[in-house]
């Protein structure tokens, strides 16, 4: 008996040296994504497709395309969280590089103003305790947590230093943020004078905080209209900016993260802006901590490639069945893995061929089908106008008939009953 206690006391000590955030998580407490991005393949649409900073304009100037590499430089990139904590540790990805990322340093800090950071916040990022690392190509990389007090709300500034030449970056071509570019290591620089800018994320993909037991997250998984495309730049004003707002303001959803995994022209079942919705569906979905509920709006783009003609997994034989087909894959794989799926409608396309707009309206009956999904959000109604159902409602759209502008995206999030995420549960 005195034996057998032993081996069973060798072994609990074995099991917590094999766990080293065992102990950071007791408490009942857990690991959950704050914010994340999706990755896109290099250099595709580096850039960003947002609006100007005064009320939802065009920039006088667009910003200049980024470079697709990084050589001696340092990437200071601004992120807006969702819920906050105390112990946050950031993932980067090296997801679509064909060889190792050099890092010469990392830091995270509380974002005061453009590229300033708040004084005092400022943290050098440790990799297994060493302050540089090695992405390798298709991997993933976290640092070790790390004590910061970070508001709920509030804006981080991710800064990473590449000595050498990083080849081609993956990353997010839709940042929607100010992206700030400088010559050296400027990564613990209190602001970044002299840097040029774009509008793109490089590397970073996740940032975690230790978070009590009830907390979780929600994917947004989309395309542009998901992404925030014609969204103001630097004001998140997407649909799940505005989703987390409201969530955080409210008591019952306070501890619920929203994760914008949108890619502008992505595609459920073909690549193209990014792999495939089903392709990127374990890495941008399944692998993110603490995701308890999954949103999906996607399709459109499949839709308006069919009707060109174009490769898309279908071509122009794509049919209707063929996305829901794909959408019942996705609710399957997430309600294996104990995920509740909304689906949401598609939005308008004033400029939708018949065929386009016959799917997508078969599309939109299957997502509305009580059954299909454990909740429903019936964003097409909320945009259209009602005397004209393919068009936008006034006052929703820029101009290209396809993309809310911030009052559609913000009618969106509006439009959404937050019960979904309690355990009451909303009607559909």
């Amino acid at each position: 008996m005195n034996q057998l206690v032993f081996r069973f006391r060798a072994a609990v000590i074995l099991t917590i040296a094999a766990c080293p955030y065992t102990l950071a998580q007791s408490g009942g407490t857990h690991w959950v994504a704050t914010w994340a991005t999706a990755q896109q393949a290099p250099g595709f649409g580096f850039g960003g497709r947002g609006r100007g900073a005064r009320g939802g304009q065009a920039p006088a100037t667009p910003p200049a395309p980024p470079p697709s590499t990084l050589v001696d430089q340092t990437a200071r990139m601004i992120l807006r969280t969702t819920i906050g904590g105390k112990r946050i540790r950031v993932e980067f990805s090296n997801a679509f590089g064909t060889a190792p990322v050099e890092f010469g340093s990392a830091h995270v800090a509380l974002r005061a103003k453009d590229s300033s950071i708040v004084a005092g916040s400022d943290r050098g990022l440790m990799f297994d305790g060493k302050p540089s690392a090695r992405l390798l190509p298709g991997a993933t990389l976290l640092s070790d947590p790390v004590d910061l007090d970070v508001p709920k709300l509030s804006d981080l500034a991710i800064s990473v230093y590449v000595p050498g030449d990083s080849g081609r970056a993956s990353g997010h071509s839709q940042a929607l943020h100010t992206t700030y570019i400088s010559k050296g290591d400027t990564t613990g620089a209190t602001e970044m004078a002299d840097a040029t800018t774009t509008v793109a994320w490089y590397w970073i993909s996740s940032v975690d905080v230790l978070a009590p037991a009830d907390a979780g997250a929600i994917v947004a998984f989309g395309d542009s209209i998901t992404d925030g495309t014609t969204s103001t730049v630097n004001t998140d004003r997407s649909w799940p900016s505005l989703l987390a707002e409201r969530l955080e303001a409210n008591k019952a959803t306070a501890n619920i993260s929203v994760l914008n995994l949108g890619i502008a022209g992505n595609q459920v079942l073909a690549d193209g802006a990014g792999v495939s919705a089903l392709a990127r569906f374990d890495r941008d979905v399944l692998a993110q901590p603490g995701v308890k509920w999954l949103m999906i709006l996607e399709g459109i783009n499949d839709m308006n490639i069919a009707g060109r003609g174009g490769n898309n997994g279908g071509g122009s034989t794509l049919a209707a069945g063929d996305l829901i087909a794909g959408m019942k894959q996705m609710i399957d794989r997430a309600h294996a893995h104990g995920i509740k799926v909304i689906g949401c409608t598609l939005t308008p396309y004033g400029n939708a061929t018949e065929k386009v707009e016959a799917m997508r309206q078969a599309l939109n009956k299957f997502i509305r089908t009580p059954g299909s999904f454990d909740a429903m959000v019936d964003f097409d109604k909320v945009i259209q106008d009602p005397a004209a159902p393919m068009q936008f409602k006034a006052g929703y759209n820029n101009t290209d008939k396809l993309h809310p502008n911030d009052a559609g995206y913000k009618a969106m999030a509006d439009a959404i009953d937050l019960s979904i995420f309690t355990t009451k549960g909303a009607k559909r």
